[in-house]
Formats: structure tokens, sequence, C-alpha cells
């Protein structure tokens, strides 16, 4: 069965990489010229409000005065493994038999504490997770990344990584869908000014076929509503 996100945790994902080989589409609207790129890889972002995240001194305390760490997540990088088995495309009847999609996401950690006395370690939670259609949660993991302030010294870096694996069969759009986005139009044919991105049925087919890999620092409510507020 699949979970849900709490609703702050899904608000406006940043999408930082992708990948784009041979399972890309590209869709250029009707009326409105617009061009839609897609892969069966999972898009990677962090999302809103977990990008960061801030130690306080009093725990306790949100007093500015009282800020002890900060740590952000960027260089967001991903791979994402779409070759076919020995490099060979499966024939419409080995479709169900296609592998997994692989995606690899690397990261830095950059932190600043505001006391530069005696060396320090941070260890600081994150997630990966693998979003299903924008609301369902796939798969989730938690790990940790190790910070270490040397004596003297206010800043520091840490690298952090994570993986997924994403069905490609529930990844890929069926047939009469991609066909339908592919399809070119000349000027006279009857649906030459619509947009094939406004049927509903065409939205509710990229929907479930689209997965994101997103990741993120595991806040406690009380950081979350920080963030939220900065």
């Amino acid at each position: 069965m699949t979970k849900r996100l709490p609703l702050a945790l899904l608000l406006a994902p940043l999408v930082l990489a992708g990948c784009a080989k041979d399972n890309d589409i590209t869709a250029i609207g009707g009326s409105i010229g617009m061009e839609v790129k897609r892969t069966s890889c999972p898009a990677v972002g962090v999302p809103a409000h977990a990008g960061d995240v801030t130690l306080f001194n009093p725990e306790g305390s949100r007093d500015a005065r009282a800020i002890d760490v900060v740590a952000v997540i960027t260089d967001v990088q991903s791979t994402c493994d779409d070759a076919e088995d020995n490099g060979k495309k499966p024939n419409k009847n080995q479709a169900a038999e296609s592998p997994n999609l692989n995606s690899n996401v690397t990261f830095k950690v950059e932190a600043r504490r505001t006391d530069p006395h005696g060396a320090r370690d941070v260890v600081l939670p994150y997630f990966a997770v693998v979003m299903h259609g924008g609301t369902d949660v796939a798969s989730k993991s938690l790990s940790r990344v190790a910070l270490h302030f040397d004596d003297g010294q206010l800043l520091a870096t840490a690298n952090g990584q994570a993986s997924a694996t994403v069905s490609r069969a529930a990844a890929t759009l069926p047939e009469n869908i991609r066909n339908r986005l592919i399809r070119k139009r000349n000027a006279d044919d009857a649906d030459a000014t619509v947009d094939p991105m406004t049927d509903p049925t065409v939205r509710a087919a990229l929907a479930k076929a689209s997965f994101e890999f997103l990741v993120g620092f595991q806040l406690t409510q009380e950081q979350l509503a920080y963030n939220a507020t900065k």
C-alpha cells in the first residue's frame, strides 16, 4: 500500500536533475506552442522547506541569536540507468519484462556554525523518497550525513547519496498516449490547434506514469514549521 506525505512536504518540489535518452518524448502543444519533454526516468529534486535545516542552542529557542548551525543541501546530481539489458530494446511482447530504472543521486551538505571554538561533529538525518503521480509514496529511505568542524572553522561540507528503483513498465506511457503526444500535425488537421495536454485522459496517463525522486532533510515538525515561516 502506498503512503502519502504531509502536505507541507509536497509543496512545489524544485526539479534539479533528470535524464533524457531513448525514452524521451517531445510534444509540441497546438495553440500555445508549449514544448514538453518527458523521460521514463524519475525527475529529481528537493521538496520545498526540506532543503535546509537550522539547529538552535538552546534547542527550544527560535531567537535569531540562538542559531547554532545552519545546513543546506546543494549541488544535487542525478544519474539514471535507462539502458535496456545488453543494449537491446524489448519488442512489444517483452515490454512487461522490461528491467527496472535505477536512479542514483549525489549531493553536498554545506553547513555553517556560529561558534568556531573547538572541533565538533554534527550528524543530520535526510530522506530519499520516490513519489508516484505527485502524491503517493512509492518508497522512502532514511540516512545520515556527518559534518566535521575543525577547531576555529565556521564551515563544514559533507557528501550524501541515495538510490532508488522504479518499474520501467509503470513509468512508461501507454503507446496510444505516446503516439498522441509525438504525432506531427499539419495546419489543416482538425485538431491542429488543440494541445493534447488539455485532454484529461492524456493528463491522467502522464500523472500515472510520472515519478519523482526527492531528497531532503528529515525535519521535526518544529523545524519544518520554522522553515515554512522564513
